[in-house]
This record gives structure tokens, sequence and C-alpha cells, in this order.
């Protein structure tokens, strides 16, 4: 749940947003000026913030000045008519998240306020390097005792405090985008934006319109002028994630960028000067890209001023008994369960596993593992079911061509337990959720349609099994 605040004198508007967003399962509050915002602010810091730019008193940009004040990290969406798309503009120069242009369409604004949180909690959400026990159940942690991970957390340390180009690489997984925040949360910088830029989630033929901006005529539907991430992140810092799938035709632009620090918008012709540090990340081999002419090498050498390297899992087995003691004490808490442990055949179990998803998949393991455990230090059956390996013994592995889900009601109903049809209802109503969900690329009233549920019913589910829905599904983190 993300607490929204949208500041707009249009009472009509305002009512319309709580019911739009509470049915999404946010907490909305309100306000009819930007001195009752700025208020609102003060009292409690949102998520995100959707104003509008003309009011009585004073204006969206002034509102949003003094919100910079009190917390320059908010992610602030401005609502504008067309005929004040340049008031917008300057409100996007100075930091503010993005515009909007009125009318909108409805699944346009709550991508946009989703992409929004989603921003500000990057931003904001502190991650912790090489801290153990309960301080770092409370926040993302980067975790282990190796002599690789020592060499990565004094890297951090000696980068972090200039404004040097960071390139992290590691497979997909071990916590790349965790590095770059923690370079960013301990910068000069750490109070200015933090826009994270997944290079292969957009589409080419937008992805330079989105880091660069570009001016009314560019293209075709660009009726007005946008302002890019890259100029919207002035003074502050831009990650570029998976940089080595960037299209040559963007990467000469990003190197004049690193070069010169100033852009062009797609179609203009100003040199626009701005002031931003590049983090970027990538699990590809860049040397070996720059010899099939993948990627450029100038750019290359460019983006190696510093370079931190995360290693796989597999090749730091030492580092797995404190992950797991670290993922099961900060799901427990998110689950507001107590900490059921790990018994040592589990933890033997998760040491000996080759984690070809890396830590992201070890987190991800011990979370299913939870959501099912029967109480008690996780069992080498439950480790196995959440791996969706089969399991030792008499476990759930179908015979002879039978089917799995059979075998596995039959296993669960000779375990001696009793009172399973609530427990197994859920353990498929999960998988049954998630899979019209990811069916449906996360859009809850198709999803509700397929299913022949109530929308608020399945709401209740979805909060129910933890599920939040992105460009794909995944585990909430409460």
């Amino acid at each position: 749940m993300a607490q929204i605040l949208i500041v707009d004198d249009d009472h009509q508007l305002r009512q319309s947003f709580e019911r739009l967003l509470a049915a999404e399962g946010h907490a909305v509050r309100t306000a009819s000026s930007g001195e009752a915002g700025i208020a609102a602010v003060r009292e409690a810091l949102p998520d995100a913030v959707v104003m509008d730019v003309r009011m009585p008193g004073i204006s969206g940009l002034e509102a949003y000045a003094a919100m910079r004040e009190i917390e320059p990290r908010l992610p602030v969406i401005i609502m504008t008519a067309y005929g004040t798309t340049e008031i917008a503009i300057e409100a996007t120069k100075m930091g503010a998240y993005d515009y909007i242009l009125k009318p909108f369409d409805i699944p346009d604004i709550l991508k946009l306020i989703d992409k929004a949180v989603s921003a500000g909690r990057s931003m904001r959400s502190r991650v912790v390097v090489g801290v153990e026990g309960e301080a770092a159940a409370t926040a993302d942690a980067i975790i282990g005792r190796s002599p690789s991970m020592q060499e990565l957390y004094k890297a951090i340390g000696r980068a972090a405090p200039t404004d040097a180009t960071v390139l992290v690489r590691g497979e997909s997984g071990t916590g790349k985008e965790l590095v770059a925040r923690a370079v960013y949360q301990h910068s000069i910088r750490a109070d200015k934006p933090f826009l994270v830029i997944n290079c292969v989630a957009i589409p080419e033929t937008l992805l330079e319109s989105e880091l660069f901006g570009y001016e009314k005529g560019a293209f075709t539907g660009a009726t007005g002028r946008k302002v890019g991430k890259i100029e919207q992140a002035n003074r502050g810092t831009v990650f570029l994630d998976e940089i080595g799938d960037m299209p040559m035709s963007i990467q000469a632009k990003l190197l004049r960028l690193l070069q010169e620090q100033n852009v062009e918008r797609l179609g203009g012709r100003q040199v626009i000067p701005v002031d931003v540090r590049i983090i970027a990340a990538t699990n590809r081999d860049l040397e070996e890209a720059v010899r099939q002419g993948q990627f450029r090498e100038d750019l290359y050498y460019r983006l190696k001023v510093v370079t931190m390297t995360l290693p796989p899992l597999r090749e730091r087995p030492g580092d797995i008994p404190l992950l797991v003691r670290y993922f099961l004490s900060r799901h427990s808490l998110e689950m507001g369960q107590a900490d059921p442990g790990v018994s040592d055949e589990a933890m033997a179990m998760l040491t000996a596993h080759t984690w070809p998803g890396n830590v992201r998949e070890l987190g991800n393991t011990l979370k299913k593992a939870l959501i099912f455990s029967r109480g008690g230090p996780l069992s080498p059956d439950e480790v196995a079911k959440a791996l969706g390996e089969p399991l030792r013994g008499n476990g759930p592995v179908a015979a002879d061509g039978a089917d799995p889900i059979e075998a596995f009601i039959r296993h669960e109903l000779t375990s001696g337990r009793e009172g399973l049809f609530e427990e197994l209802m859920d353990r498929f109503g999960h998988l049954v959720i998630r899979q019209a969900l990811e069916a449906t690329g996360g859009n809850r009233s198709q999803a509700a349609r397929l299913l022949g549920l109530s929308r608020p019913t399945l709401i209740a589910k979805i909060e129910k099994y933890g599920l939040r829905i992105e460009s794909h599904i995944r585990q909430i983190d409460r």
C-alpha cells in the first residue's frame, strides 16, 4: 500500500482520485490548495504527490518548491491543461517526477503513480552495507564476509563521495541495483534525485526520448516539449541498468553526455547543460560486446572509471548462511510472524544449491518457504517445495505419469495433519491468482473477469497472498 496525496481545487476530481486509488489498494489524502498540500506533506510524508498547477492561492509550482524544501526526494506528478504545459515543464526541470496533461486516461495516470512511488522508495529506502543482525533486517542490505564482498565494501566507500562514473558488473540477481543505491545514498548527491532507467525494459524507439526528451514535432505524436530523465535528474544521479543492451544509436548520445555534460532533446538543436552522475550496470561481457561491434569502445572506457564486480552466490557459499538468516528475519518481520529459523539439514541443502538466480532467487525461495511453513525451523522438505524440486522420501512426486497435483494432494492428506482444506485452497489460490495476473499483464479488472471474481474480492486475495503488481508479479515487501 502506498500513501498518495492529491492536491487540486476541483472537489469532484479529488473524489474520483480517492475512489480510483483506494480500489488499487492505496491510502489517499487530499488537499484543496497548494498551502494545504504543503501542510499535509509536513504532517506526514506521502509516497507520492499528484498536484494541479493552477489553484487559488499559490500555484502548483510554488507549492512544489516548498515541498522540495521539506523532502527533496519526494516524487511529485504535476497535472496540467494543455495551455500550461510550460509551467509543468519548468516544474520537471526543478526536479518534479513528471507531468501529465488533462484530461488523462486512467491507466496512464495509474502507471505513472506506480512508477513515481517506486522511484521515491528507491531514493528513500536505505541500503546498509556489510551490516548483519537486527539492523540489517529492517533495511535493504548487502551482506557477506567473503574476501570479494569485503573488496566491494571498500570500493563503495571510496567511490561514493566522488563524482566518478561507476560501472557495476555481475550476473542477474546479484544485487547490482542495491550497490548503485548504496553509492548514491553515501554520495554528496544523496539529497538530489536518483532515477532508475532499465535499458531493456523500454522499447528502443522510446528509450532515446525517455532519456533525453524531445521537442514538439520531433516525431508523430510529439504534440509538445518533453523533458528527459537525464535533464530531470540535474544535480542528481541516474542509474542505467542493463546498459550492455543499450542500442548503438543511443550510446553515442550517452558518450556525449559523459564527455561534455550536456544533452540535446530529440528534434531540438539547443544544447542543454546538465550535471548528473551516471552509475551503470550490466550482466553482459562488455569486452566481448566491444569486440563484436555491439558496444562502443570509447563509451566502455568512459563508463569503467570505477568498476565494482558482484560475485555470483555459487562463488561465495560461505555467505549463504548469513543471507539465509537475513532473509528469514526480514521476511518474518514483514509478514508479522516469528522467525522460525532453519534446520541444519535445510541449511546444508541451501548452501549446496548453485543458485542460478543468485541472491534474488535465495530471497524469493525463503519467502515462499515461510509462506507455506508449518511452524518450527524450516525443513529440507519445505525448502525443496519452495525451490520447486522433488522432495526426498515420500514427497509429492508424481509416479508413473500420474497428475503431479493429485500426487501433491495425496501426500498432504497422508501427512497426519488436520484442517488442510483452507491451507490447500490458499496454496493453489496463490498460484491461480498469480498466473491470472501474469496472463493479464497485472490488470486487476481483466484478471477478476477471467477468474469470475468481483474486483474487491480479487484485491483482497492479492493482499492476502502478498502479491505486488509490476511489469512482473512478485511477492510484496511489507
